[in-house]
């Protein structure tokens, strides 16, 4: 019969202790240091195919990168917030279907096509419209949509004489009464392109009728003469400006190497009576060697045609861009297709798509107060190797000024459709809408919302 056995650790009587000499200590480090080695070797050999220095941030972006990319090489939008892929139902009105949109699009008598107003600065209010129209993301039913597009080319429209301010306000307050969907969700879901550095503010009344709607603006400041600012950081997305095609397409003029670059930097532009844009003027009076800035004509026989503008802006290192009329200036988005450094002197100027661009890398933004020599100075002291690599940088991102269709995955259009796809709610509501137990909303009489007509009192 077996024994019990006691419980307890066991026994080894018949093991001796071996004495740990010097060769033993030896070998163990030796150990050690192998086994560091192997391991940075296998973390290396099954590391992702990218560059193995950059620290890698949120979503797999590189935080040292010029701009969020994927591994496929497309842009990059963060998943939190904006999701996986572009999923969007967006309608778009058509202008005969309410009463007023056509005049916004073409003058009170018709005559102001789309082909007049695609050219020139604020051509994006055109081309956004027909790139909606075309988009793979529209959708002809209502009841489905997440987002409305209200088209409008109101500051063309102005500008050629098609409506006055006191027509454009009265039309878009007809305009909006007549959409159902607007009042239902107070018009947060409804989309609006002001293109110009005036900004939401052609809409005289904006602040009453569209203040929580989606703006799409290049304009992100209005405070030099008006008390407040119709860019909302948290609703409204800044837009590039519509650089000339002829230009995005490299088809006016190409880049200069940076040796036969004539000028350290230029500004061109006119005065308008601006402080800062008056002291880059003396400032090329004191160093006319270093920066450009002709007097420019843009009326009568001396009048600077594109080629000849995009030839002075080419010719120099750095392009100037000061605060015009506004804060936002096309010169900076102009400045990278002829691959000179844009410096920005307008302290209030908001940039485009902020959540995949790096503009560090890419541009420079020198405190307007400090207009000077000194600046000459310290782009002076910035060597070549630097400019190139800023102006190779720039090349990765300017796809992303171009209103190009959403079929080319780097394109404003693109951009606008990720930035807006963060803007979906899944519910609306609004100071008049209500609803009941079985699902209907209904307005203040209790009237169901299929039954609502129009003119409607907006919300």
């Amino acid at each position: 019969m077996n024994k019990p056995r006691a419980l307890g650790p066991p026994q080894h009587h018949h093991l001796r202790s071996t004495p740990c000499t010097r060769t033993h200590q030896i070998g163990a480090l030796l150990l050690v240091v192998a086994t560091f080695f192997l391991t940075r070797l296998f973390d290396h050999s099954f590391a992702p195919c990218s560059t193995a220095t950059a620290a890698i941030g949120r979503d797999g972006a590189h935080e040292s990168a010029v701009a969020r990319f994927d591994g496929g090489g497309a842009f990059a939008w963060p998943r939190r917030g904006y999701g996986d892929r572009l999923s969007l139902r967006i309608y778009v009105y058509e202008e005969d279907e309410v009463d007023g949109l056509k005049a916004l699009l073409s003058g009170r008598d018709g005559r102001i096509s789309p082909e007049s107003c695609v050219k020139g600065q604020w051509g994006s209010q055109v081309k956004i419209h027909k790139l909606f129209l075309e988009s793979r993301f529209r959708t002809r039913k209502k009841e489905e949509a997440d987002l409305f597009f209200v088209p409008a080319y109101v500051k063309c429209v102005r500008m050629m004489g098609g409506l006055n301010d006191k027509e454009i306000n009265r039309t878009y307050v007809k305009v909006l009464s007549q959409m159902p969907y607007f009042r239902l969700s107070g018009g947060r879901n409804h989309i609006f392109v002001f293109p110009s550095g005036a900004g939401a503010h052609l809409f005289q009344s904006w602040a009453t009728y569209i203040n929580r709607s989606i703006i799409l603006t290049p304009e992100g400041d209005r405070t030099d003469k008006r008390d407040s600012s119709a860019f909302n950081t948290w609703k409204d997305i800044i837009i590039p400006g519509n650089v000339d095609d002829k230009m995005t397409s490299n088809a006016v003029v190409q880049p200069l190497p940076l040796r036969k670059r004539k000028y350290l930097a230029n500004y061109l532009g006119r005065a308008q009576n601006k402080v800062g844009r008056l002291r880059l003027i003396e400032l090329a009076k004191q160093f006319p060697e270093k920066l450009e800035c002709p007097e420019l004509k843009f009326k009568g026989p001396d009048k600077l045609g594109r080629q000849e503008y995009f030839e002075h802006l080419r010719d120099a290192k750095f392009c100037l861009a000061p605060r015009g009329e506004s804060s936002w200036t096309l010169r900076f988005y102009e400045a990278f297709f002829v691959e000179c450094v844009p410096v920005l002197l307008s302290d209030q100027a908001e940039l485009p798509f902020q959540n995949v661009i790096d503009y560090k890398k890419i541009s420079i933004k020198w405190p307007s107060s400090r207009i000077g020599p000194e600046l000459l100075e310290y782009l002076e002291s910035i060597p070549d190797q630097s400019i190139e690599e800023m102006i190779a940088n720039g090349r990765q991102v300017r796809c992303l000024w171009v209103y190009d269709p959403e079929s080319n995955p780097c394109s404003a259009t693109n951009a606008i459709l990720w930035e807006l796809q963060r803007k979906v709610r899944y519910f609306h509501q609004s100071t008049e809408t209500f609803w009941l137990h079985n699902g209907s909303f209904v307005n203040r009489d209790l009237v169901e919302f299929s039954k609502w007509r129009p003119p409607m009192p907006l919300p």
